[in-house]
């Protein structure tokens, strides 16, 4: 009878690993990975020892059935730390595997000798073949090893209910439970010689529960949840919400955004009585309907913005809640303030002068992008060539014709071309003037200038300039840097889905940077120039531009010759 209650926890315990590896999990739960496969071979060895009739192969069987009162026991207590957000150090492993693997060492030396074993005789029960072990003196090594390991283990769940922090109680009571569960039958087998112990079934059984609640279990680690480049982020915070808004974890930094989480227990619903926790439950319900995605919120004197999104455990698995990101948007509120202020004090008194305020509004705009330039090292002088080589290629796509294109129109280019690049006020310096090549993490943030800008035109302009300037000023400053083939940002638009006034912006801005000296490298020559922007008319610019710009090639270089 046990040996079919072993080899039926053996099938089990396989099927759980084949059941596990093909979930395709984005990030893999070293623990939990280590039970599985410790188990497996544990219980493994428990059917064999049922089924074979000499001492010889049920001592060696011993040799991999000692790895539940070592290793597997180790591993319980890392993971147990790990789950209450104790940084578990190097040398803590090496130390704890090491002991481990050390009484592995001298039951597997023993094996052939009466140190560990006395003797071991093999009895038919008719219920499968018990093994009867007389002990040796080194027993008690391993007594005294096992005892302090539970002391070590008792420690870290005292600790793990007395501690606050982000993890579900419900996981320390599994550990509980299951370390609870097999002292006792430990004891049982000890104290009454029981011919055959129930521990396979104990390993089984904590097997599938492994299985049903990985899931759930790594929704409270916010480490399986956020990207390798969001975890560069130090500033920000990430806190994780469950399906039904129970809250299932934060990193430190999330405390400092929403400040109720610190009375916010785990695995409840968030706070009713809570204003930012009712901000947050309405944000997840707005989402759900597709209606936003972010949202600004104040506290503590501090301006946050919250992005939200699901998050999943698996690649391509069942949503398991949602993540929120939240970052420091003070001073970038702050700027925001300063100008949306001033436009107001400005309205204000000029209400009845309309084109009086208009005038003030582009000299604002102007000083912002000279004050943006001078803060930029490497495109001194850009704003204003830019601005007056849009003049010389719309004026040429009006002279050619090919290109449908009001005088209207041709004017608000002009006019938007100096807020291209208003974003950059919010890029930090020492990217903005860096004079090598930018890393992949800085190109990252320094791409974040374009959409910027955009929201900054928005501020800036709209209730106070027409609505048509308005629309070409936006496309000019947030789309100025896609591409003709799709691989621009910050949208990947293909072809004629970027706006005209930004494919003609992109044409000035690009010629601009070639023949200019820049910090990091000496201008090009104008035929080097011309060379390349004619390669990329397809790729990187409308192929439609290649005409206008060299109808204009010649008077723009003689610009340049007269400014240089």
């Amino acid at each position: 009878m046990f040996t079919a209650i072993y080899g039926i926890c053996t099938i089990i315990t396989a099927l759980v690993f084949i059941y596990m590896a093909q979930k395709n999990y984005d990030n893999v739960d070293i623990y939990n990975w280590t039970f599985l496969v410790l188990i497996l071979i544990i219980v493994l060895s428990y059917w064999l020892q049922s089924k074979v009739t000499t001492p010889e192969a049920s001592s060696f069987l011993f040799c991999f059935i000692y790895l539940d009162s070592t290793i597997l026991i180790v591993a319980v207590i890392f993971a147990l730390l790990h789950t209450i957000g104790i940084r578990i150090q190097p040398w803590m492993k090496i130390l704890a595997y090491g002991a481990s693997f050390i009484q592995l060492a001298v039951v597997w030396l023993c094996a052939d000798n009466d140190l560990y074993y006395q003797s071991l005789r093999i009895v038919d029960t008719g219920e499968g073949y018990a093994t009867e072990a007389t002990y040796g003196p080194l027993i008690i090594i391993h007594f005294i090893y096992l005892g302090c390991l539970m002391v070590w283990a008792i420690g870290a769940l005292v600790l793990g209910f007395l501690r606050q922090g982000s993890y579900s109680r419900k996981n320390l009571l599994v550990y509980t439970s299951a370390l609870g569960a097999g002292l006792l039958i430990y004891a049982i087998d000890i104290a009454f010689a029981t011919e055959f112990t129930m521990l396979p079934v104990l390993y089984t059984i904590a097997d599938v529960v492994i299985a049903l609640r990985y899931d759930r279990a790594h929704g409270y680690d916010l480490s399986f949840l956020i990207t390798e480049h969001q975890k560069k982020h130090d500033a920000r915070g990430y806190v994780a919400i469950g399906l039904r808004k129970q809250f299932l974890g934060t990193n430190e930094k999330g405390y400092d955004f929403l400040p109720f989480l610190k009375k916010q227990r785990v695995n409840e619903k968030l706070l009713p009585d809570d204003e930012t926790a009712q901000m947050i439950s309405r944000l997840i319900d707005d989402f759900e309907m597709g209606d936003v995605r972010s949202l600004k919120f104040q506290t503590g004197g501090m301006t946050c913005v919250c992005e939200i999104t699901h998050f999943s455990i698996s690649s391509g698995g069942k949503t398991q809640g949602y993540l929120l990101e939240l970052r420091d948007a003070t001073e970038e509120q702050r700027a925001y303030d300063i100008i949306s202020s001033y436009n107001e004090r400005l309205n204000a008194e000029v209400v009845e002068k309309t084109n009086s305020i208009r005038d003030i509004q582009r000299k604002i705009v102007l000083g912002m992008a000279d004050m943006i330039e001078n803060r930029d090292n490497n495109t001194g002088g850009h704003v204003k060539r830019t601005s007056d080589i849009i003049h010389i290629i719309v004026d040429e796509i009006i002279r050619q014709g090919k290109i449908p294109m009001t005088e209207q129109m041709a004017q608000d280019i002009v006019r938007a071309a100096p807020t291209h690049d208003l974003g950059k006020i919010s890029i930090d310096s020492s990217i903005l003037n860096k004079p090598g090549r930018l890393t992949d993490e800085e190109f990252e943030i320094m791409k974040t200038h374009s959409p910027k800008s955009g929201e900054m035109v928005k501020i800036l302009l709209e209730g106070v300039e027409e609505d048509r300037f308005v629309e070409v000023a936006f496309n000019v400053a947030r789309y100025h840097h896609e591409r003709w083939d799709g691989r621009g940002y910050p949208e990947g638009l293909v072809g004629t889905m970027i706006p005209l006034e930004a494919r003609i912006m992109a044409i000035a801005d690009v010629y601009d940077a070639l023949v200019s000296k820049r910090v990091y490298k000496e201008p090009m020559s104008f035929e080097q120039s011309a060379d390349i922007m004619c390669e990329c008319m397809g790729t990187q610019f409308d192929p439609n531009m290649k005409s206008v710009f060299l109808g204009c090639r010649e008077q723009l270089e003689k610009y340049y010759e007269a400014n240089s």
